[in-house]
């Protein structure tokens, strides 16, 4: 294939399916090297070489492209490799919108049933889901650069033009033939006779078909010039309608995105609300555990052994407890007026 396409081996290598690259179409003197997800192969101006032939994507990208390659239109003009890249882009970006379609109908009830209920396998499955998604973002970027890359460079649009770089060399072949042609007949008059009178007209008239046929051959080059970009100008056409397309793709993917994120916020501040509340019961909590301490001081106090009159009063016991818990009370309301006052409680 190295002979035979022109290619280096670092260009082959990217269609090793032992090995994991990126999606990279590049323009090569007799060939296109595409690897556009499971589409990975080598267009020349007159076939395709597939990697993985038996692989049942690859067998309908082939189906397709036969079938297009048959049922072609009238004032269709796209020459071969043109046809076979579209294909590829086509079946790359087809199966990239697939894929973030069913993702985008897996995620967003899984997001919704996620705020509604906050739990270990709902925040699980999330996880994997936002996995997927930065995955699939990420190749679809990929192939969305690639595109932009070679819109943005004529030059290697016009590698990718084969047909007319191979009629190029066929002409310029042909016709460096046709000249020795003439050369070799014109040395072998001029070796065998003397120039005559008679016979110069004949050998001038061949030095202007020679110069007539060089002339030609610098009009044809200038037309294939122009007839390139031309095509440069169709392919850059063909180019932007699946940038179109992926970068719709691209978009429900950021969408999709923005969309879990804002569900992780929605989450956080659900989350931090409860930290809230919590943090607030335990205030609560704690003061009360504090006006409660009061009664454990007085009972203390009482539990000295030592003399004192209170203990002959009548009701002594009682209206201890209740000045204790009247105090207990006012301590409290105090501290509910403090926390009110400094909001530290929506009170």
């Amino acid at each position: 294939m190295m002979r035979r396409c022109e290619l280096p081996a670092r260009d082959l290598r990217l269609l090793d399916p032992l090995f994991v690259y990126p999606s990279t179409i590049l323009g090569r003197e007799r060939a296109i090297v595409v690897n556009l997800e499971q589409i990975r192969c080598v267009i020349t101006a007159d076939e395709v070489l597939l990697l993985n032939s038996l692989d049942s994507y690859v067998l309908q990208y082939a189906a397709e492209l036969q079938r297009r390659l048959l049922q072609r239109a009238e004032g269709d003009d796209l020459p071969f490799e043109f046809r076979a890249l579209e294909l590829s882009l086509e079946a790359a970006c087809s199966f990239l919108d697939a894929q973030a379609a069913e993702l985008e109908i897996e995620a967003y009830p899984l997001l919704d049933e996620l705020t509604s209920k906050i739990s270990t396998l709902n925040l699980e499955r999330v996880r994997r889901l936002k996995s997927r998604l930065v995955a699939l973002t990420r190749r679809v970027q990929k192939v969305r650069d690639e595109i932009e890359q070679l819109m943005d460079d004529d030059g290697d649009m016009a590698e990718m033009y084969l047909t007319e770089k191979k009629l190029r060399m066929e002409s310029s072949f042909y016709g460096d033939q046709s000249l020795l042609g003439y050369n070799s007949v014109g040395a072998g008059t001029s070796a065998s006779a003397p120039v005559s009178p008679v016979s110069s007209p004949t050998e001038s008239r061949k030095l202007e078909k020679a110069f007539s046929l060089c002339r030609s051959r610098h009009d044809s080059v200038k037309s294939s010039d122009n007839t390139a970009t031309e095509h440069i100008q169709e392919l850059e056409m063909l180019l932007e309608a699946y940038f179109v397309v992926i970068d719709s793709s691209l978009n429900k993917l950021t969408s999709l995105k923005e969309y879990i994120d804002d569900t992780e916020d929605f989450i956080n501040i659900q989350l931090d609300n409860v930290r809230n509340q919590l943090i607030q019961f335990e205030l609560l909590l704690t003061t009360a555990t504090f006006v409660v301490a009061i009664f454990g001081v007085v009972a203390g106090v009482f539990g000295m052994n030592f003399e004192t009159s209170v203990f002959s009063i009548e009701n002594a016991f009682q209206w201890t407890l209740i000045i204790t818990g009247v105090v207990g009370a006012f301590i409290f309301c105090g501290f509910l007026w403090f926390f009110k006052y400094k909001r530290l409680m929506p009170l």
